[in-house]
């Protein structure tokens, strides 16, 4: 039981750090100086990351501002400790693609900390695009070759824990992809999305182990 304000707030520091880790939205932690104190596996799936990878990093060695302005703004409020939301427009290359968006950065107050740390929401323009398209698959479906991995390793029967390890993700991170492709191919469970898989060409029918199929990323 948390007694002390100390401990309510380790309390709901790990509840919230909890709840990250289950949203589907790109979120990260950052100090002020934008050094990422973590991310959850949506945000570093966008890399094909695990989370851990991400520690330590720069969010300006991901994220490349397309508005000085706003980064400005942004620096300004910082300095002299404003809080509110606080868009910044950014470009990023992932999966040998670049993608736009905005970053929404805010400070969240917090009891052990002189300096706030930033909360960083990321808001794509449009969903990751594929490295490659696979023959006969219908025009909408547009999966990474990350998520080809997944899908070829799911249809082998693989668990979740085992793909992770191939993949160099987090179970968390692997469920993400899986939850987006379920979603993507209008599947309602891993069994209806190998067999929607197969039938949009995604996986080659006359290979085993599973896999895409030639040139299918």
């Amino acid at each position: 039981m948390a007694d002390t304000p100390e401990q309510r707030a380790a309390l709901w520091r790990n509840r919230f750090i909890s709840l990250l880790d289950r949203s589907p939205v790109p979120i990260a932690i950052s100090h002020t100086d934008g050094v990422i104190a973590g991310a959850n596996p949506a945000f570093a799936a966008i890399w094909g990351l695990h989370p851990g990878q991400l520690a330590s990093r720069q969010l300006m060695d991901l994220f490349t501002p397309t508005s000085v302005g706003q980064l400005r703004k942004l620096d300004e409020a910082l300095r002299h400790g404003r809080r509110s939301r606080y868009p910044v427009r950014v470009r990023w290359t992932a999966g040998g693609a670049s993608h736009d968006g905005e970053l929404v950065v805010e400070p969240v107050s917090d009891p052990e900390e002189e300096s706030p740390p930033l909360l960083v929401t990321l808001h794509p323009d449009e969903e990751p695009q594929a490295a490659a398209r696979p023959s006969g698959a219908g025009p909408d479906v547009v999966v990474s070759a990350q998520e080809s991995r997944i899908l070829a390793l799911v249809a082998a029967g693989n668990t979740t824990a085992a793909v992770a390890r191939v993949v160099g993700l987090s179970a968390d991170g692997v469920n993400y992809h899986l939850k987006r492709l379920c979603t993507v191919l209008g599947a309602a469970n891993r069994t209806a999305l190998v067999a929607r898989a197969y039938v949009l060409g995604l996986l080659d029918l006359g290979a085993w182990p599973p896999a895409p199929p030639p040139g299918g990323g």
